[in-house]
């Protein structure tokens, strides 16, 4: 996994979590690492196990030159769609962070520009760039610990575990009890050959 992008002290890493979830916000990371900073578990948070990842999630908070992170709810998810969501997310993260990046680097292939700041789109960047890899973490372990509040409002639909992704379980539990105020309105929330009435 390499360094940097652009070999520049100051470029900064942003990946989210819970794109494809059906329910609850998406949410994004934004993490500038230093250049003496190594960590050999850094991954793709996909690839790693949940207790890696809380593992991992201290280490790159207490080394980060910066990190942050950004939510957007359901509500906006539903305004103005799961890609533009995400892209605002990570947005808001950068924004966020306490340094100007010099260069963003981004995993997907679609971005809007942030400010003047040069950045490049990355597919699997989670990967293969260690700023990336650690926004991927720190984005999914903050969605994972919001997912598990907001289940003890509504624990049928076992959040805990499925973190609002479209497994059998959770799609059981829309199709007995309804939706929530967490489920995201725009997205086939049951296999066609279910309705769901909204």
């Amino acid at each position: 996994m390499e360094k940097y992008y652009q070999h520049l002290v100051g470029e900064a890493g942003t990946d989210e979590a819970g794109r494809g979830c059906l329910a609850g916000p998406v949410t994004a990371a934004a993490v500038i690492l230093p250049k003496d900073f190594h960590e050999p578990l850094l991954n793709d948070s996909k690839l790693l196990s949940h207790n890696k990842r809380e593992h991992l999630k201290p280490l790159i908070e207490a080394n980060a030159l910066s990190y942050a992170v950004s939510f957007v709810d359901q509500t906006t998810i539903d305004k103005i769609n799961i890609l533009n969501a995400s892209i605002m997310a990570m947005l808001q993260a950068i924004e966020a962070l306490k340094e100007q990046p010099t260069f963003i680097i981004v995993d997907g292939n679609q971005f809007k520009a942030y400010k003047n700041v040069p950045h490049a789109c990355i597919v699997k960047g989670d990967r293969k760039y260690e700023s990336i890899a650690a926004a991927s973490i720190l984005a999914k372990t903050y969605r994972d610990s919001y997912m598990e509040r907001i289940h003890e409002e509504y624990p049928v639909y076992n959040w805990r575990k499925n973190k609002g992704y479209p497994t059998k379980e959770h799609r059981e539990a829309i199709l007995k009890y309804g939706i929530t105020k967490y489920h995201r309105k725009s997205f086939r929330l049951l296999p066609e050959q279910l309705e769901l009435e909204l």
